[in-house]
């Protein structure tokens, strides 16, 4: 039996290495196709709005759908699905508000990154501080992708640890996004996303609603709120809202995929698309899976079941379980797409601050075949450094949720005066960014070390570094000069 038993798990692990293997395939394929940085980070400004789409909802549901939400499901059931609800309303928003004024103005026509709005508006110290943060942001998101692809692969492989399968993960997602640029994440996202669905609505969620016994068993087992959309409170939805509505204005993955779209309508409509998956197809599959989970947890049927600890863990426990080999392969394969299109895009997004914000003197110095060479080399760089920092972290969720509330805090509230109002001052925007990201992860920290126990109404330090910002810009814009000499776009 233990034979047997090795046998049918080699068969999952080979289906998992084909599928890493034809990841890598593609980057090598467009690995050839890409000329110039135009192509390796924008795509060359031409893609339609169904890829755009899926690679958006691809790209927004990654491992923090695969593992956190998940995670939530196992943990406070139907209700968790209200995380991505946000997702759609920031979506919509954003293809409302925001795409006409991006797509739509043609300032911004050559423009390879989202900071780059702010070396227009403020000039090129706030474009550089911009470029830092989204930076750290997306090096944290990348992180949260990796261990979440770890977690996955170490809970359903026996002879894999966890360290082993993020070295598995971070190579893949590295090297993949190295050679493949944009349009390969895009054009890949569109057969990941398939892949995914797939696998759960055709595989997984058919087989594990079976494995535990049916709606019956669901019902007797769970607790009654589990089953309802109430069981969350007013401050967990306004603490996703402020976290994860904001992110669709200052997420550099999104900027680069409005400036690949072909026109401001496809970017609408792919926008349109995205929260429309996002909420409520993908959100109550991933908040079902874990709501299995738990049942099994409860019921006895998952192994180890007494020890787990970790409700991120229970899916992928769920499915070691339940599935046969093969189908567990397959669908093990539809959970790393989601997590591959995250951390190829959340690296490209990193990569293109490095490159075009953060060194843009010296790169944009260089032959164009040059700046090519070095984007990737700087995406390597990164993916290592994200790797690093996934190897001493522990949850997928908080991570991710992290590197948002940063990036929320310190570039929303210039982001939006950039872009509505003519009271541009550089200094206040300078100022602002940098404290109202420190604010939050300071309030975070806090919390974490005991040093309080709780903000105020309970609720997210996003929403105190949030307010601090607007407070700083509003005060600050009034106050202090607006420097000409400081606002230089050049």
């Amino acid at each position: 039996m233990p034979i047997f038993a090795g046998l049918m798990q080699g068969i999952d692990a080979l289906i998992f290495l084909v599928y890493m293997a034809a990841m890598l395939g593609v980057g090598f394929f467009y690995h050839r196709k890409n000329s110039e940085t135009d192509d390796y980070y924008v795509g060359g400004r031409s893609m339609g709005a169904w890829h755009i789409g899926l690679s958006v909802v691809a790209t927004d549901v990654g491992g923090g759908f695969s593992i956190g939400l998940g995670g939530l499901g196992f943990a406070m059931g139907l209700s968790g699905s209200w995380m991505l609800f946000t997702g759609l309303i920031g979506a919509w928003m954003a293809a409302v508000v925001l795409i006409p004024r991006v797509k739509g103005n043609p300032a911004f026509a050559k423009f390879l990154t989202f900071p780059e709005l702010f070396r227009y508006f403020f000039g090129k110290r706030v474009g550089l501080i911009a470029g830092f943060i989204s930076l750290i942001g997306y090096i944290g998101f990348t992180s949260s992708q990796l261990l979440a692809g770890a977690k996955l692969a170490g809970s359903t492989f026996d002879a894999i640890s966890l360290n082993q399968a993020l070295l598995i993960m971070g190579f893949v997602a590295v090297i993949y996004t190295v050679l493949g640029g944009l349009k390969a994440v895009i054009y890949t996202d569109t057969i990941q996303w398939i892949i995914l669905i797939a696998g759960l609505a055709g595989i997984a969620i058919p087989m594990a609603w079976v494995s535990v016994g049916g709606w019956e068993t669901i019902q007797a087992t769970l607790p009654p709120e589990m089953l309802r959309l109430d069981n969350v409170s007013w401050q967990q939805i306004l603490s996703w809202s402020f976290t994860i509505i904001p992110i669709w204005f200052v997420g550099m993955t999104l900027y680069q995929r409005i400036y690949a779209s072909k026109d401001v309508k496809s970017a609408k409509k792919a926008w349109f698309i995205a929260g429309l998956l996002e909420w409520p197809l993908m959100a109550f599959m991933g908040v079902l899976l874990g709501m299995l989970a738990r049942v099994a947890v409860e019921t006895g049927q998952m192994e180890a079941a007494g020890s787990l600890v970790d409700p991120e863990l229970g899916l992928p426990l769920l499915l070691k379980a339940i599935l046969p080999a093969g189908l567990m392969g397959l669908v093990l394969a539809s959970y790393f797409s989601a997590i591959l299109s995250t951390a190829d895009s959340c690296l490209m997004a990193a990569s293109g601050n490095l490159t075009t914000d953060i060194l843009h003197r010296w790169t944009s110095k260089l032959p164009l075949n040059r700046q090519l060479k070095y984007s990737q080399y700087f995406t390597l760089i990164i993916g290592v450094v994200a790797l690093l920092i996934a190897a001493v972290s522990t949850e997928v969720l908080d991570l991710m949720l992290y590197s948002y509330a940063f990036m929320v805090s310190g570039l929303l509230v210039p982001l939006l005066a950039g872009l509505y109002t003519k009271n541009r001052n550089p200094w206040a925007a300078g100022i602002t960014m940098l404290g109202g990201g420190l604010s939050t992860i300071t309030l975070q920290e806090m919390l974490k070390a005991g040093v309080i126990q709780e903000l105020p109404l309970q609720l997210d330090a996003n929403i105190f570094g949030l307010a601090i910002a607007s407070i700083l810009y509003l005060t600050l814009s009034n106050l202090l000069p607006n420097d000409r000499l400081y606002h230089e776009t050049s």
